[in-house]
């Protein structure tokens, strides 16, 4: 059983997290049981990728932070409009612009490939039908690219 604040509603089933390029593509994908804690799966996800890590406010924890740095990630997350964020103002909305892509992303596979809808009655398909939902969008990403550079994103030319 897990909880979605943002619908204000509990679910059953499983979350899902992904790691996308600055482009939009997804790099690594994880579904986990929906009532573990999404901080304790971004390690897992992030494991192997080197850089900068932009997240959301639900991933605010300092142990995290530390953790993410022994793995060579530095973790960038938007902090909440009680606390006092140090960091300069454009710093901010460049995490904010990101931010507003990975949201165009899962609300394309959402959307155009009804991912949060999967039905399977073990894991292997489970994952099977998430790997080819993520395959399809990714698909779409790369012929949409050349049809309309300035913004990949929009599908909606491509899917019904």
């Amino acid at each position: 059983m897990g909880y979605c604040a943002a619908k204000d509603e509990k679910y059953f089933g499983f979350k899902g997290h992904i790691v996308i390029t600055q482009e939009g593509v997804a790099k690594r994908i994880s579904v986990a049981a929906a009532n573990i804690d999404e901080r304790d799966v971004l390690p897992e996800v992030a494991e192997g990728i080197k850089g900068d890590i932009i997240a959301d406010k639900g991933l605010i924890r300092p142990s995290l932070t530390t953790e993410l740095a022994d793995q060579g990630l530095n973790l960038h997350i938007p902090l909440r409009k009680n606390m006092h964020d140090p960091r300069p103002r454009s710093f901010v909305n460049k995490i904010m612009d990101v931010r507003r892509k990975v949201e165009t992303v899962i609300g394309q596979v959402a959307d155009r490939f009804h991912i949060q809808t999967i039905r399977a009655k073990d894991t292997w398909h489970l994952m099977a039908k998430v790997r080819r939902k993520i395959l399809a969008y990714t698909v779409c990403f790369f012929i949409n690219s050349p049809i309309n550079p300035h913004a990949p994103l929009q599908l909606e030319n491509l899917l019904p």
